[in-house]
Parts: structure tokens; C-alpha cells; sequence
């Protein structure tokens, strides 16, 4: 039997042997977690097919559980078309014509640019006049050049000197340039690129402002499919409105060097969680409002699901009363109370403060530093005004994107624990007229 036939059969057999009750199950958050961060799907790597293998095993457990098609679907699964741009050659960066030998392209949006090239101390850099060609001096840091340069709006090409920090990126990024993914249809946002130049040629350049000086991108696109698994659990009364449950289903797939990063924590405990509240919540029967169930692809590589998503939703946004993305949630954060878990912008929103009346495990985000609200899926519905915010438990977990995230280094008895205490709540909520509101200066803009 081939790989695909295999793992349908087990889905479908995961979901004949579940349990109809409203008691989360420490044995089916094992077993979810086993699957989803296993082997077989070999880190789900964002928009692959074992990606694909993913979406259509939740989807086929949001059947299972009694979940309907969302209004508008015939299926449980969504699809776009991503589009990333790639080197088809390298770059060309010349100077009055004559090419500079060993100039390297970071990071840009796949265009080239042209003109006179301006000479700009690192640390007067944002009062610098408008340009599109700037060669930065200094010993600034070259990503903060690039952020600066960015704010300038008028730079196209931002040309520094190599450095070991630049040497590290290159590492990084497995030689090749971080050029623009969007969804088909869109357009990439314009951004100035950050070309590389050996210490000798740098030098030299650094005497020659005013020259004429050309980058030559040449690109090509390489497309892939991302899938989204989405349930609806329909309300008694269309118009009480609808809240949404979310977690990525993604991770960073097999490395290069052949290492799987199996993305237990990351993100397979939120789907886990996305799951097991579908199961408990829809065992509960009816609510006012309609529950949608959607477990995105692409997050790892911009969060391309979850912006498709809020693209195409199959409730309008407006209706949408809530949204809460689960993500890591398989350990304990040491800084906070037994059990507990953070909601990320906790004081944006009442939405925090609703849950937590009705019993949910939360409390405020404990390293705001890290803009971790910006840095989910519930952002992008954030930014279209959707009260929507992250529960995560330890989010600066060690294991935090490195080949230790697996089922090992899940604690099971946690995740149920906090799952479990997730379910009332969102009932509460769904059964409703209590509206979940951005606090002033909240919502994000």
C-alpha cells in the first residue's frame, strides 16, 4: 500500500475510534501528536504535500466529529497558490558599466534598479537625501542598515561591506537570496536590496560617489500549493455572529543536511488543541453562534494560509466576533503559575478577561519584548479588526525551531490540562451575546 493510502487509512480509522464526549483525552492528544509530528510527515514542511497529507487528516477528523463543509465550501479544504521568486543567475552589479567581481544579493524584492551611486555614513543614514542607490559606510549592523533604509522609501539598492554578519546570513539562507513569496494574483511588496561586497571592491567604490550603478536581478517563479483544513460547527441564530478557532498545521520540514524537524510544540500541539476543542465542543451539541475550525499551511514561510484565508473567508470577517490561534502549547512556561498559559496582547481586548471569568488558564503575555502578537496568524485578521489573539504556553521553549521539538518534549498532561480548560469557555462564548472588544489604542493598525 502506498505512503498516502496508508496514512488515509489510519486517519480514517483515527476517526472512527474517537470518543463522542465533551472531556478532552489525554490519550487523543498523544495520538494526534503522534501522527501530525511523526515520521511519516517528515516536519510538514510548509506547502509540500506532506503538508497536504496534514490538512487532509484534520480534515477527515472534522468530519468525523460531525463538522459540516463552511457555508460556501463543498469540501473541508482550501488551497492557494503561493509564488516565490528565485536567482535563475546570479546577480550583476555594475559600476559605469565594468561589473564589480563578488557582489552578492541578500535579500530584495527580484528587481533591479540604476543610478548614481550615493556615499552614506551608517549612522546619518535616515537623514541622507533621497536616493536609489546607496553605498552605507560604518560599522552598523547590516540589518539595521537595511531597516533604516527601508523607512527612506526611496532606496533600491543598499550596497555594504561584507562582514562576518553577513558571511552568517549567507549561511543562513543556504546561499541563496530571500527574494518575495505571495499569494497568486498579488504583488510583492516593494523592497530595496541588500547587495554584498567583498572589503577590497567596497573600498574602492567608497571613492567613486556619483558613478553610474546597475543591478541586474534575474529571477524566475517557482509556485506551490499551501492547504488550509477548515470545519463548521453551525449556530442556532445566522445572525449572532461566529467565533473562530486556529492553529498553523505547518513546520520547517526536512532540512538540507536531511534532519526532520518533526514541529511537536510547533505547531502540532495548537492543531492538536484545534482538534480536541472540534471534538469536546461539537460532543456539547449546538451553540448561538456558528464555530469555525481552521488549521492553516504556510505559516513557517509568511503566513500564507491564514492571509488567504482572510482573503477568502467563508463567513464574512464582520461576523467573526473572535479568533483564537493556539500555538505551542506542549510545555509549561517556567515564569508562570502551574497550568497556566499566555495570550498574547492579553491587554488589547476584553477577550482575555471573557475567557478568564469562565475558567481558561490565561494570562498576560510575560515577554512583551518579543512582539509576539505580531508574529502568528492571528495578526493578519488583527489588522482587518477581527478581535483575534494567540494562547500559547512556553513560548520561548528551547526547543523552539530545532530538531529536539518532538513528541519526547511534549508534556501531554499539560497540554490536555489546558486544553481542557479552553472548552468551557469557548462554549460560554459561543453561547452568547457577549462581544469580545478592542480596549482604546488596541487594535492594530
Amino acid at each position: 500500500m502506498k505512503r498516502g493510502l496508508l496514512l488515509a487509512a489510519w486517519a480514517a480509522a483515527s476517526v472512527l475510534a474517537v470518543p463522542a464526549q465533551a472531556q478532552v483525552s489525554a490519550d487523543w492528544v498523544r495520538a494526534h501528536e503522534t501522527f501530525l509530528a511523526g515520521d511519516e510527515l517528515r516536519g510538514r514542511g510548509s506547502a509540500t504535500a506532506d503538508e497536504a497529507i496534514a490538512a487532509a487528516y484534520v480534515a477527515a477528523q472534522f468530519r468525523g466529529f460531525g463538522l459540516q463543509p463552511a457555508p460556501g465550501m463543498d469540501g473541508y479544504l482550501q488551497k492557494a497558490e503561493i509564488v516565490r521568486l528565485k536567482l535563475k543567475a546570479p546577480i550583476t552589479l555594475s559600476v559605469d558599466g565594468k561589473p564589480v567581481t563578488g557582489a552578492t544579493l541578500l535579500l530584495g524584492d527580484g528587481k533591479g534598479a540604476e543610478g548614481p551611486l550615493l556615499i552614506a555614513p551608517a549612522k546619518a543614514l535616515s537623514r541622507t537625501v533621497p536616493a536609489q542607490i546607496l553605498l552605507v559606510t560604518g560599522d552598523q549592523p547590516a540589518m539595521q542598515v537595511y531597516r533604516t533604509a527601508i523607512q527612506m522609501k526611496s532606496a533600491r539598492v543598499v550596497i555594504v561591506r561584507e562582514s562576518a554578519e553577513t558571511k552568517a546570513m549567507a549561511d543562513r539562507l543556504h546561499g541563496e537570496p530571500r527574494l518575495p513569496s505571495t499569494l497568486r494574483g498579488d504583488e510583492p511588496e516593494a523592497r530595496p536590496s541588500l547587495v554584498v561586497v567583498p572589503a577590497a571592491a567596497f573600498d574602492a567604490l567608497a571613492g567613486q560617489g556619483g558613478a553610474k550603478v546597475a543591478l541586474t536581478v534575474p529571477v524566475t517563479e517557482a509556485t506551490s500549493t499551501t492547504t488550509n483544513a477548515i470545519g463548521w460547527l453551525p449556530g442556532t441564530d445566522p445572525n449572532a455572529g461566529v467565533v473562530l478557532l486556529t492553529a498553523h498545521l505547518d513546520h520547517l520540514g526536512v532540512q538540507a543536511d536531511g534532519t526532520v524537524m518533526h514541529g511537536a510544540n510547533d505547531d502540532a500541539s495548537g492543531t492538536t488543541a484545534v482538534l480536541e476543542l472540534a471534538r469536546t465542543l461539537a460532543a456539547k451539541g449546538k451553540t448561538k453562534r456558528g464555530i469555525l475550525f481552521v488549521a492553516y499551511g504556510a505559516e513557517e514561510i509568511g503566513g500564507w494560509g491564514s492571509r488567504y484565508f482572510g482573503a477568502h473567508p467563508p463567513v464574512p470577517l464582520g461576523k467573526i466576533v473572535a479568533n483564537v490561534e493556539v500555538e505551542m502549547i506542549g510545555a509549561q512556561d517556567p515564569k508562570l503559575p502551574a497550568g497556566t498559559m499566555m495570550m498574547t496582547g492579553y491587554e488589547r481586548s476584553t477577550l482575555g478577561e471573557t475567557l478568564k471569568r469562565h475558567g481558561a488558564l490565561l494570562t498576560a503575555d510575560p515577554y512583551p519584548e518579543q512582539n509576539f502578537f505580531q508574529r502568528s496568524d492571528n495578526y493578519s485578521l488583527a489588522l482587518k479588526g477581527v478581535v483575534a489573539h494567540t494562547i500559547s504556553g512556553w513560548a520561548v521553549v528551547p526547543t523552539y525551531h530545532s530538531k529536539d521539538d518532538t513528541v519526547a518534549n511534549i508534556d501531554i498532561a499539560f497540554m490536555t490540562r489546558a486544553i481542557q480548560s479552553l472548552v468551557e469557555p469557548l462554549h460560554a462564548l459561543a453561547d452568547s451575546d457577549a462581544k469580545p472588544e478592542w480596549k482604546p489604542g488596541g487594535k492594530p493598525e
